[in-house]
């Protein structure tokens, strides 16, 4: 009797096949060759023919040498923290691509000598914030505040309200990260109400500088007092303030979010906040404010460690000074326009004989910006079946589960990416 297992195609046979070798060149022969591998073992366990292996190998293959996969964010989460916060836009994505080989990065053409790092990156963060004075950029806006904190108050006071010791994603605790620097801190007021002397009275030789953090994941309300910048102008110490989301100017849709223009003119030294979150960026923690300040954090050691890679200066440079941003576009959406497109996709699934039906609803701006504020949208609603099924489709789609429903809703789905999610419901009924 003759042994199937000796019909199995061998390994270098199957790799010198013209597609699988084609796949190699463009996705690494390591990865191409375990294909062939598990194609080779399915073949001598009798699941497939021993002529399917090639044929088996080529299906298995991904799209990609990295696992990361693009998904459709229909959670009503603008800024989904764990889908990467804000979606690029097409020029900064672009600019990726273009940063990606050599660059000048840290040369001066013109004089063939080395050049500012990312000069270009912080020219448009300064043309776009010309209340600062100087710029510096960071690789999150975590460690803008940990830069901050070891240049300004290594073995001294920072200063900060009870109720702005906040708790970030994750577990991280801001006085955690404070007194990691060798900072110590001097807290002031109580959890729901501060005053202007209580950081008076706090501020003594040891203070290297007075914190302002936006509680960016929550909101006290109700009996409360806090102290604006303004108020802590010329206190005679630094004011560092972290506004968090990202925002450079003043909002329409969210007024009541800091922004780092109208916090510089009120007097703050120094503004820190992310790039991947309102600005519409990629990750990177912005430093904007008194040149004299901003000095002494870049030429700070720590600083080289904090330094972000081309490729971020590549695409916060395009975000700043190109067009309107994903998350832009998502907060100037209309609920009527929303529902219209939720109705369309709606309608059409029905026709297919999928369960669906329209609805106005609530979205959030996310990733820590713009607490308790809701947006309004609208949402198709599918059985909560679907939710799950959407996520192990091709591509992924993370939905919002309520009330035993499945809701997809509108307001971070392009209007381009509508046939998109009507073919991945349709795939997944």
């Amino acid at each position: 009797m003759t042994n199937p297992r000796q019909h199995v195609p061998g390994t270098d046979r199957v790799l010198a096949h013209p597609e699988v070798s084609a796949a190699a060149h463009r996705l690494g022969h390591q990865l191409v060759k375990e294909a062939v591998h598990a194609a080779q073992q399915r073949a001598r366990a009798g699941e497939i023919a021993a002529g399917e292996v090639t044929a088996e190998t080529l299906a298995s293959l991904p799209d990609s040498a990295s696992s990361t996969r693009p998904v459709l964010n229909a959670t009503g989460v603008l800024l989904h923290t764990n889908l990467g916060r804000a979606p690029l836009s097409r020029a900064a994505v672009e600019a990726l691509e273009r940063a990606a080989g050599t660059t000048d990065v840290e040369l001066d053409l013109s004089t063939g000598k080395r050049g500012r790092r990312g000069a270009a990156a912080l020219a448009a963060l300064l043309a776009a914030v010309p209340r600062a004075e100087a710029a510096h950029v960071v690789n999150n806006g975590a460690a803008a505040l940990a830069l901050a904190a070891t240049a300004l108050a290594q073995g001294r006071e920072i200063v900060l309200a009870r109720g702005e010791m906040v708790e970030i994603g994750d577990g991280f605790r801001l006085p955690d990260l404070l007194t990691a620097t060798g900072a110590r801190l001097r807290e002031v007021g109580t959890t729901n109400r501060v005053r202007l002397d209580d950081y008076r009275e706090a501020i003594g030789p040891d203070t290297g500088f007075v914190l302002k953090v936006h509680p960016s994941n929550f909101v006290i309300t109700g009996f409360t007092s806090s102290v604006p910048v303004a108020a802590l102008r010329g206190i005679g110490v630094p004011v560092v303030v972290d506004i968090g989301s990202g925002l450079l100017h003043p909002h329409p849709v969210l007024p009541q979010e800091p922004d780092a223009t109208s916090t510089l003119t009120d007097g703050a030294d120094l503004v820190l906040a992310s790039g991947d979150k309102l600005l519409g960026g990629p990750q990177a923690g912005l430093l904007l404010g008194r040149a004299d300040i901003v000095r002494r954090l870049r030429r700070h050691p720590l600083a080289r460690a904090l330094r972000v890679d081309k490729l971020t200066l590549a695409a916060l440079e395009a975000t700043l000074r190109g067009p309107r941003t994903p998350t832009e576009e998502a907060l100037r959406r209309d609920r009527p326009t929303l529902l219209r497109r939720a109705t369309r996709l709606a309608e059409e699934l029905s026709a297919a004989g999928v369960p669906a039906s329209a609805q106005p609803s609530e979205a959030t701006v996310g990733g820590g910006g713009a607490p308790g504020v809701t947006l309004p949208s609208a949402a198709v609603v599918l059985p909560e079946r679907f939710a799950a099924l959407l996520r192990s489709g091709d591509p992924p789609v993370l939905a919002c589960v309520a009330r035993d429903r499945c809701l997809l809703d509108l307001a971070a789905v392009a209007p381009e990416d509508d046939e998109v999610l009507r073919r991945a419901v349709l795939a997944a009924a």
